[in-house]
């Protein structure tokens, strides 16, 4: 029901992978630089255990409950489970990638959310259709619906698909900036309603369907330096929003709506455009 959060106070269940194998390898966006990567050595592999461990602990420490995937060799984005697939009521819809460097994810985590106790029905998308999952599909327990992200990873007929399934309306967004491929780089739903969004990531078709949706009060508009810092790639439950780093205006913006932030920072996945919520999937929510 619309203006009634639902799941921001349960404890919340993640999908996360340990980045065993996590590296900049390929690039498929322009935050990828694999020459970069290897440059630098194992600095930046470090940094990714010891980034990816403060983020699993502050998820902990929130009261979350964590499953894990098992890394694999050679797949080095399988860190990024947000992408696994579409999750809600207990029925997941699994990701086909655009790709090829990431369609090896696919049978993994197929069968780590098969795996899944509480989840009920694990099922493909027909025919060759192209969507990335929760990463570019995100669930607004305030309105009741999902927002998908469609044009450089997600194909715009996925989302009459995802109603389909789920039985909720899902309002596809086309995204214009190559530096914002996936829907979680720009925007973020808070149970409150707040949507806090990076408007140049979107066309003028998608900004309208935002802003017919949203009221005025509730839209939090990330500037340049703000979307850059990945803080609309949050994870947020339980009235806390937790990012890898903020300008103190929008932290201000975020308190003003009373939650509380927790910076934990995910430099090293950054270098793959990823941040706190790429690398985790709700396995709870519900409508």
């Amino acid at each position: 029901m619309r203006g009634q959060p639902t799941n921001s106070a349960a404890q919340p269940r993640f999908l996360m992978c340990r980045p065993r194998y996590y590296a900049v390898s390929y690039s498929i966006n322009p935050w990828m630089d694999p020459q970069d990567w290897v440059a630098q050595g194992s600095d930046l592999g470090e940094a990714a255990h010891r980034e990816w461990a403060a983020l699993h602990a502050a998820l902990v420490d929130k009261g979350a409950t964590i499953e894990c995937v098992d890394p694999k060799p050679d797949l080095p984005d399988l860190v990024f489970t947000a992408n696994a697939a579409i999750v809600l009521d207990g029925k997941a819809l699994l990701s086909r990638f655009r790709h090829p460097e990431r369609k090896p994810e696919e049978p993994v985590f197929a069968d780590a959310l098969q795996a899944q106790a509480g989840l009920d029905a694990v099922e493909t998308l027909p025919g060759d259709m192209i969507q990335e999952g929760a990463g570019d599909c995100i669930w607004d327990s305030y309105r009741g619906q999902f927002w998908m992200g469609c044009g450089p990873r997600s194909d715009r007929a996925a989302a009459n698909v995802v109603a389909d399934y789920f039985a909720v309306e899902c309002v596809a967004l086309e995204l214009v900036d190559p530096s914002f491929y996936h829907l979680d780089t720009a925007l973020c739903a808070l149970p409150t309603g707040d949507v806090i969004y990076y408007p140049s990531a979107f066309s003028g078709e998608a900004l309208r369907a935002i802003e017919e949706r949203v009221e005025p009060a509730k839209r939090v508009a990330l500037d340049n330096d703000e979307a850059a810092q990945f803080s609309a790639n949050a994870v947020s439950f339980d009235h806390c929003l937790v990012l890898s780093s903020c300008t103190d205006a929008f932290r201000r913006k975020v308190e003003e709506r009373g939650f509380t932030v927790l910076t934990t920072p995910l430099q090293a996945f950054l270098r793959s455009g990823g941040s706190a919520c790429c690398l985790t999937l709700r396995l709870d929510h519900r409508s």
